[in-house]
């Protein structure tokens, strides 16, 4: 009896010694078969920035597949003269909180000028390129309209145009796929630093196709180049790539967070939760007037598309309604192929002011009667359909000849 089970016990050891093996040579083929632009720059492309001076804007997603970062892949590579770097909003370490002053500073681990990107300036300034022969673009965007990094880089291009400096974008996968557009697109007048361009809230393009189009439809005129993927497809969603996720900000924890972002991140332009502050931003959405129950049970009632939601309560730590118990809805993607979430928000934000008449708000408008929702969602018609009591269904039909446009011009600087 005891030899069987020492034979059974070697057995089990070695098929699972074996199926390691097996599974970390099915990764490294896979991994052979996909490459990020910080990649192929230094595998194939080293000629772009040998013997120049590089001025790199990143953040901690700024990382090869091994999740080294490229500041290190270029400061300690002999071939690259690496002088400075900028930080966007969070900061090249990632340490800020969203809208937190960042200032200049040296970088410990290299000594490096850090120029902030997100404080008095969000252009480089003359000074600031000084020493500066080429510009490198590498950052993790999320796909949605209202995340900040995409418009740091269509700043610098600018720069990059006006100091006569060529730039590199290193392209990274869009995460939420790049498949799918939804949303209305920008009208001019709602510009800001949550959208600089007329593109809708789920653009479906990876960075470096943004910046193509940024740079031609929006005539910034930079002398661009955009290092592109090897092995992406425009229906992979991060997950399905060999990368690791890298926080790209500190309330964007995960993939799933991602997902529900471009419709969940509309709540910001009210007076409830988000979920900042809890470990589940933008998934959990609630406040201290609101019946977890019942608002559950009138979001199931629509039947949405690949989306179910959970009653629940939480306190958030900080930002809206800190150490205050709240209360509220969980959003569980159950098919994201299939999930809106603009759409999904949409309906969110809509069904709690109907239920929530005397507790819900807008955040209030500016001095030319802009609301922080107004700058989110790209109009000021929607927060006034929402008041005025029109469906989503009639709200979605007012913009899709606008979107209808942009898919065409979209076509012309897809890459993958």
């Amino acid at each position: 009896m005891k030899k069987w089970l020492t034979g059974l016990l070697v057995l089990v050891l070695l098929l699972s010694t074996v199926s390691a093996a097996m599974a970390k040579n099915d990764k490294e083929k896979k991994n052979k078969k996909f490459r990020l632009g910080v990649e192929v720059l230094l595998q194939d492309e080293i000629d772009l920035i040998k013997d120049k001076r590089v001025g790199l804007i990143t953040n901690p997603t700024g990382v090869d597949q091994n999740v080294t970062s490229i500041v290190d892949l270029l400061f300690n590579n002999p071939d690259v003269n690496l002088t400075a770097l900028y930080g966007p909003e969070h900061g090249v370490r990632g340490s800020a909180q969203a809208g937190a002053y960042v200032e200049q500073y040296t970088d410990e681990k290299t000594g490096l000028p850090v120029y902030s990107l997100y404080g008095k300036t969000k252009k480089p300034t003359p000074e600031m390129l000084s020493n500066v022969d080429v510009l490198l673009f590498d950052i993790q965007d999320v796909g949605t309209r209202f995340y900040t990094y995409i418009y740091t880089m269509a700043l610098a291009m600018e720069a990059a145009k006006e100091n006569n400096i060529p730039i590199i974008v290193l392209d990274r996968p869009n995460p939420i796929s790049g498949t799918k557009v939804e949303g209305p697109v920008l009208e001019d007048k709602y510009s800001s630093f949550i959208g600089e361009y007329p593109i809708p809230v789920r653009h479906g393009m990876t960075v470096g196709e943004l910046a193509k189009l940024f740079n031609s439809e929006f005539e910034i005129g930079a002398d661009l180049t955009v290092v592109e993927m090897e092995g992406w497809k425009r229906n992979m969603y991060y997950d399905e790539t060999p990368l690791e996720w890298v926080l790209p900000s500190p309330n964007m924890p995960t993939l799933e967070t991602a997902v529900v972002y471009p419709g969940a991140a509309l709540i910001e332009g009210t007076n409830v939760s988000e979920g900042r502050g809890t470990t589940k931003p933008f998934e959990l959405i609630g406040a201290p007037f609101i019946n977890s129950d019942n608002l559950a049970s009138k979001l199931n009632s629509y039947k949405l598309p690949g989306v179910t939601f959970r009653a629940a309560s939480f306190i958030p730590t900080f930002s809206k309604h800190a150490n205050v118990l709240s209360h509220g809805i969980q959003i569980h993607v159950t098919d994201r192929n299939a999930y809106k979430p603009f759409e999904t928000g949409l309906y969110i934000v809509k069904t709690i002011h109907d239920m929530y008449p005397n507790d819900f708000q807008f955040r209030a408008p500016s001095a030319a009667g802009i609301s922080f929702f107004d700058n989110l969602v790209g109009n000021g018609s929607i927060r006034a359909d929402i008041e005025a009591g029109k469906s989503v269904v009639e709200m979605k039909a007012a913009w899709q000849t606008g979107l209808d446009q942009f898919n065409k011009v979209r076509e012309k600087y897809l890459l993958y």
